[in-house]
């Protein structure tokens, strides 16, 4: 399965969060872009870190000009017992049923595990792919790359 790259349609989807409200993309991306991160499993520890990164530094992820989401294939109620004890602050989707669906639609679930991979995927308003990128399992993302992006998206 090949990862989507940039410029490429973002599929559709409509998931639930870890509150259970239906959340879909085009909602999403009204009138923002939003940055998409798979993460392969609540309570690990790479995703965790990452995860909390960004809620370290919100105000770079979640503002004006973009908002932030994070995907795995984990039930909703895993979900929001992560997010009972971590505090996000931005949503966690649940891509659970039918397993896998949207992290396939992207080109980053791995049959064999069951899970998504490390995928993430900043979607402008007009539903095209401005930046990604996707890294091994076990091996952190960076995402420096989408700091520049959004830089260069905003002109500043």
């Amino acid at each position: 399965m090949t990862p989507l790259s940039v410029g490429a349609v973002a599929p559709s989807f409509a998931l639930s969060n870890q509150f259970g409200k239906v959340v879909t993309l085009e909602e999403l991306t009204a009138d923002r872009a939003t940055l998409l991160v798979f993460y392969p499993f609540a309570f690990s520890g790479i995703c965790s870190g990452e995860l909390q990164e960004i809620r370290d530094d919100l105000a770079r992820f979640q503002n004006e000009h973009v908002g932030t989401v994070a995907l795995s294939c984990d039930p909703m109620f895993t979900l929001r017992a992560w997010d009972d004890a971590e505090a996000f602050f931005f949503p966690l989707l649940s891509d659970f049923w039918p397993h896998g669906a949207v992290a396939r639609d992207y080109g980053v679930f791995e049959e064999s595990g069951g899970f998504a991979t490390r995928g993430t995927f900043l979607v402008v308003p007009d539903g095209t792919i401005a930046w990604s990128l996707v890294t091994e399992p076990g091996e952190r993302r960076d995402f420096a790359g989408f700091h520049s992006t959004m830089a260069s998206l905003i002109g500043a």
